[in-house]
């Protein structure tokens, strides 16, 4: 039985030696010499011509044993990175493949990023989060710090979970506190909806806000209209007492990065609405790491950007320029191959911001199954396109299923090239949760890669590569 070391694992701890290996029945990690790490391990004792050696699982109790003993497996704050990219790892298998891209590059990976929607469809876990990305620092023998980001958490609980479970950033989602019917509503019915406002809160608010101008940096400048700012107010105050009231409870005084989504949501973010929800969280003493507009145009899941360049860079310009004077990051949600935005979000904000990515290292990992396993991924795509109606509960996405080939028309080598394909893109993108829950293919799909596993990472390395060079 032949056995592949990870050699960048390779690491002393007291009078111990421990590294991860890989044979046929699977990944492991290997202690050698007594004392507190093969103590602190749980595994079965293997004798050896050297001495006894223990044979740990990846388990979550040994990957929380590992951040215990190693400092550097232990997931640390953003504060003061330029650059940081989320890597949403929805199969626990991609971040080894992460790290050997980013540990040449000038960025800062939070490797350890899914948000709850992505857990109940994958029936994984945050320990099962946190442990992969664990063990992938640990096997690359990576020190420069990653993070961990519960992702479009909602309620307490889901923050509490995310916090009791060691993770260093919480994104709070609060697209169920905007009221998008207030945006939409005519000019001519907001006078009496705002009227009906706390009194002392429009006093307050209309004596902070209107007639005046707030400078920005560079010159620019924010103010409000009456009728602009009623709006504002009406579909941003629920959201942003929300978001004061749990940082208040569960946030304040801890050293996590602190992120507001307010992206998820039908209401495009004005510059205006922008200003008044950072501005407001920030007079209440939230500590704000980056904030999550919705920008104008589309960012679907795993396709390029659609929409007016022209209008997206004048719009972008000013929530950057706001976000640097108020002194917080701007984060680029279902940022996964925005590659026709990304030189203008690069270049107005100087490279200091956040870009979230996750579905689009799930494509790269069904790229490699059609070149490997194409009688796989045939099966795959036919579940997939049957299952679609079930995953658009999930996720919105705008896709025509008459655009994708035939499959049973294509060749095998023409199979990855599904992969390029926007409508195709979309399909597989949202149906992750409904492929891996299915036995017939989750199994097989893991077995794929841990096959080819440098021909994931390397898939990964070039992909992944392109969001961080902006090219």
């Amino acid at each position: 039985m032949s056995t592949t070391l990870y050699w960048n694992s390779l690491v002393r701890h007291g009078d111990a030696t421990l590294f991860m290996a890989k044979d046929s029945a699977g990944k492991f990690l290997a202690v050698h010499g007594e004392g507190e790490a093969w103590d602190a391990l749980e595994g079965s004792v293997v004798s050896l011509p050297g001495g006894p050696v223990k044979r740990c699982p990846l388990t979550n109790a040994n990957a929380e044993a590992i951040r215990g003993l190693f400092p550097f497996t232990r997931p640390v704050s953003r504060k003061g990175r330029p650059f940081t990219i989320g890597l949403g790892d929805r199969l626990g298998v991609a971040s080894a493949g992460h790290i050997r891209l980013v540990k040449g590059a000038d960025v800062f990976p939070v490797l350890a990023q899914q948000s709850i929607r992505e857990l109940n469809l994958t029936g994984r876990t945050y320990q099962d989060v946190l442990a992969a990305a664990v063990w992938a620092v640990f096997q690359e023998g990576y020190r420069a710090g990653y993070g961990a980001d519960g992702d479009h958490l909602k309620t307490r609980e889901e923050v509490q979970m995310a916090l009791d479970c060691g993770f260093t950033m919480i994104t709070l989602d609060c697209s169920e506190h905007i009221r998008n019917d207030f945006a939409a509503l005519p000019a001519s019915e907001l006078e009496g909806h705002y009227r009906a406002l706390d009194p002392g809160l429009r006093t307050r608010l209309e004596q902070e806000y209107l007639d005046r101008r707030f400078p920005l940096d560079g010159g620019q400048s924010i103010s409000f209209s009456a009728s602009d700012f009623q709006r504002i107010v009406l579909v941003y105050d629920d959201a942003i007492r929300h978001t004061i009231a749990l940082y208040d409870e569960l946030l304040r005084g801890k050293d996590v990065d602190f992120e507001m989504s307010i992206d998820e949501t039908l209401s495009t973010t004005s510059p205006e609405a922008h200003y008044f929800v950072a501005r407001e969280l920030q007079k209440a003493g939230v500590e704000l790491i980056s904030l999550a507009p919705r920008f104008c145009g589309e960012f679907q899941k795993g396709i390029d950007y659609r929409g007016e360049l022209a209008e997206f860079e004048k719009e972008f310009a000013v929530h950057a320029v706001i976000a640097k004077t108020l002194g917080y990051k701007l984060s680029i949600h279902s940022g996964s191959d925005k590659f026709a935005v990304f030189p203008i979000i690069y270049r107005e904000t100087g490279k200091t911001v956040h870009v979230k990515t996750a579905g689009t290292n799930w494509l790269e990992a069904l790229r490699v199954v059609a070149a490997r396993e194409p009688g796989l991924f045939r099966e795959i795509l036919a579940l997939a396109l049957a299952r679609l109606p079930e995953a658009k509960q999930y996720y919105h996405i705008t896709e025509n299923t008459a655009n994708i080939p035939e499959i049973g028309a294509l060749e095998d080598k023409d199979l990855p090239s599904l992969l390029d394909q926007d409508d195709a893109r979309q399909v597989l993108h949202v149906t992750y949760g409904q492929i891996l829950r299915d036995s017939q293919f989750g199994n097989p799909i893991f077995e794929a890669l841990d096959r080819y596993e440098d021909a994931y990472y390397a898939a990964l390395e070039k992909h992944i590569g392109r969001h961080i060079s902006g090219d």
